[in-house]
């Protein structure tokens, strides 16, 4: 039978270890978490120390003690994270508090500030390390290099009491999106986010004022989020590279990039500006240079079209001024090209179709711009999008290809992890029984193609599909390059790295 006083003992514990609160603030929180929990008294227990137990795991017991207590509506995922937010609440520090400590750690680097910062945040449990380790992770060899592939598991699964519930519950705009300001400390409620645990940090980037967080559901080391102060809409100028690189001069460590600015190539949020950054190389970054090139009046900037699936101009220069000047230019380009041989049309019917995502890093004394050539026309054979993954491809990958795919980290859905295993299943013990399970239809020619391989033994089979799998995410980079890796395309790629030139 759980106890409430070893469970507070053991949050409490934690948090002075990992530096959230002090040894004076014990019984205060103490206080605090059996209001929450509806338990009618604290008294400190014995417990063994050091407590290895994740953090997540003395949560869900004081959850189990609080539904219990009648003070948990319903024990279901959304009705859990909301509380168990509030009891992290109880321990995280105010946001002046969590600012002046990353200050005192940017005096000593850049570096040791994102640690602390990184290392705080999963204390509070706002970064939800137990769900993230749940995701299911692998590389794969492609021709363009070792791709990072993970199926995401992290995310709760929908509630269906929560959505029962949300019928009755008056529509409430505020915050205005997840993104927003006024999310940090906010309780949450059924179809927003609990926030209490969440501190951000302000930065100044482009002269205006920035926020920088990290995800509560990381996909990579530090994955960290800036954010505009202000909520508006995404917009990609050569303003925004600007902010990109002002970024990479608070935190060289770091890289920091934009999804576009259009549906369908620019992500989940387009109505609040922001980047997606972090501590982590991403195999875009490691790809050769296949042709460089110069721009005239450009001698400091080395231009280079990469060996890429997506369509990636880098540029690289010890000047940040002449490479932001050039970024603009290739923007501005960009904006108003079209090549109908090779299918790309600026816009139609007034509808604007070509965008950028910019990422930008530095190597040592130079400052990197990748840009990634995007656009989002739709035809009647391609209605998700012609620069999207196709139709043959949706049985794994269905979704946009935003900026951390489109850097060759696959974040695919958790639908897989059931489906690859009752292929994996049918492959091995009952090859016809697939095609009576209903479920599994959407990946039947994929599987009649399996069928046919003389290699599939228990010992080959895992790698065998997640090689698969790794390729199928290879075609859907290929679907989103503008410019395809044939002779033609590269061809045409080259008409506008020429278009460039001679403006």
């Amino acid at each position: 039978m759980l106890d409430s006083n070893v469970e507070i003992t053991r949050l409490l514990a934690r948090a002075v270890e990992t530096g959230l609160i002090e040894k004076d603030d014990e019984i205060y929180c103490a206080n605090r978490i059996i209001a929450l929990i509806g338990a009618p008294e604290y008294k400190k227990a014995e417990i063994a120390r050091p407590d290895t137990a994740d953090v997540q795991e003395i949560l869900d017991n004081l959850l189990e003690i609080a539904f219990a207590n009648g003070k948990l509506e319903s024990n279901t995922p959304v009705y859990r994270d909301l509380l168990d937010t509030e009891i992290m609440a109880v321990l995280t520090p105010f946001p002046s508090t969590v600012r002046r400590k990353f200050a005192l750690e940017y005096e000593k680097s850049p570096q040791a500030a994102t640690e602390w910062y990184y290392a705080f945040s999963k204390a509070t449990n706002y970064i939800r390390v137990a769900r993230i380790e749940k995701d299911l992770r692998w590389k794969y060899q492609s021709e363009f290099g070792e791709l990072d592939v993970t199926i995401n598991c992290s995310k709760p699964e929908k509630d269906p009491v929560a959505i029962a519930a949300l019928l009755k519950q008056k529509s409430v705009s505020y915050p205005a999106c997840p993104l927003c300001a006024e999310n940090e400390g906010y309780t949450g409620r059924l179809d927003h986010a609990a926030r209490g645990s969440h501190r951000v940090l302000p930065i100044t980037l482009g002269g205006e004022d920035w926020l920088m967080q990290y995800s509560p559901y990381s996909y990579y080391n530090e994955h960290c989020i800036a954010l505009n102060g202000n909520h508006q809409p995404m917009k990609i100028s050569k303003a925004t590279f600007e902010k990109l690189i002002d970024f990479v001069d608070l935190f060289p460590h770091y890289f920091i990039g934009s999804n576009a600015d259009l549906p369908i190539v620019g992500g989940s949020i387009l109505t609040h500006d922001h980047f997606q950054g972090g501590r982590y190389v991403f195999p875009m970054e490691k790809a050769a240079s296949e042709r460089t090139f110069k721009v005239k009046g450009y001698d400091n900037v080395t231009c280079a079209r990469i060996a890429w699936p997506a369509s990636v101009i880098r540029l690289d220069s010890p000047d940040r001024e002449s490479l932001l000047e050039l970024a603009g230019e290739i923007l501005s380009a960009w904006r108003g090209y079209s090549d109908p041989d090779a299918g790309i049309f600026a816009e139609t019917d007034g509808v604007p179709h070509n965008t950028i995502s910019p990422i930008a890093r530095r190597r040592g004394e130079l400052y990197e711009l990748d840009l990634a050539l995007r656009n989002n026309i739709t035809s009647e054979e391609h209605p998700l999008g012609v620069f999207h993954p196709h139709a043959e491809l949706h049985h794994i990958k269905k979704e946009t290809i935003g900026l951390i795919e489109l850097m060759g980290l696959a974040v695919l859905p958790a639908r897989l992890v059931g489906e690859l295993a009752a292929v994996k299943h049918y492959l091995l013990e009952d090859p016809e029984g697939f095609y009576g399970d209903e479920k599994l239809q959407l990946h039947r020619d994929w599987y009649d193609t399996l069928r046919k391989r003389t290699d599939i033994t228990p010992e080959t089979i895992d790698r065998i599909i997640d090689d698969e799998v790794g390729e199928i995410f290879t075609d859907c980079l290929r679907a989103a390059g503008v410019y395809k890796r044939t002779p033609e395309g590269l061809a045409a790629f080259d008409r506008f790295i020429e278009f460039v030139q001679n403006r």
